[in-house]
């Protein structure tokens, strides 16, 4: 870079700090800057897993607390009802390690060639999720359970395998679905209905 190209990157990033962006979030003016920014209340409560998982995630990125910002890291909770279930999942964009702090959890992820890695967590315990692999955890027990989750992007993502598959917008063809999952339309059609 010459040195006129340097002094207009600092021109333009002096006038426009509010307009930069990293990994897609605006940075915020400096001089706007509070304490706020780099807290979060409310771990402490358990979320409704009164839903057909049976599980409640928490998740605090970038968009919750904006202190994250560049950090490369975020947080979660996540309550399981018994017999709850976080569903098979990928982060794009994180690796994530998974403690146990009340109950049981039996989590797994499967490699790229398939390969299914699994442990039974008790309080304590703690699991680590490679960036990509999809991935899950399940409360076998009939107490709830509770974990938290460190993941190593300030915004890692989340994507639902099954919600991907059955319940995109507009929905995959009935013809691709058939043939992957080697079930009829009909199945295929039940099973999207369930994820409008």
């Amino acid at each position: 870079m010459t040195q006129a190209h340097l002094k207009i990157s600092v021109l333009l990033t002096k006038t426009h700090k509010s307009l930069l962006n990293v990994n897609g979030v605006a940075c915020k003016n400096p001089n706007q800057v509070t304490a706020d920014d780099f807290y979060f209340p409310g771990f402490d409560k358990c979320g409704n897993t009164s839903n057909k998982l049976g599980s409640a995630v928490n998740l605090v990125n970038v968009e919750k607390l904006p202190g994250l910002n560049t950090l490369g890291i975020s947080m979660a909770r996540i309550d399981y009802a018994p017999y709850g279930l976080n569903p098979p999942h990928i982060h794009p964009r994180a690796s994530e390690i998974l403690v146990v702090l009340e109950g049981s959890l039996y989590v797994g992820f499967v490699t790229t060639d398939n390969k299914l890695f699994t442990k039974v967590l008790n309080k304590g315990d703690s699991f680590v999720f490679p960036i990509g692999m999809v991935h899950f955890q399940y409360n076998y027990g009939t107490t709830n359970a509770v974990a938290f989750a460190g993941l190593s992007s300030q915004n890692p993502g989340t994507i639902r395998v099954a919600n991907a598959l059955f319940g995109s917008k507009p929905p995959i063809s009935d013809d691709v679905l058939t043939k992957t999952f080697m079930v009829d339309k009909k199945t295929v059609n039940y099973i999207q209905t369930q994820f409008q």
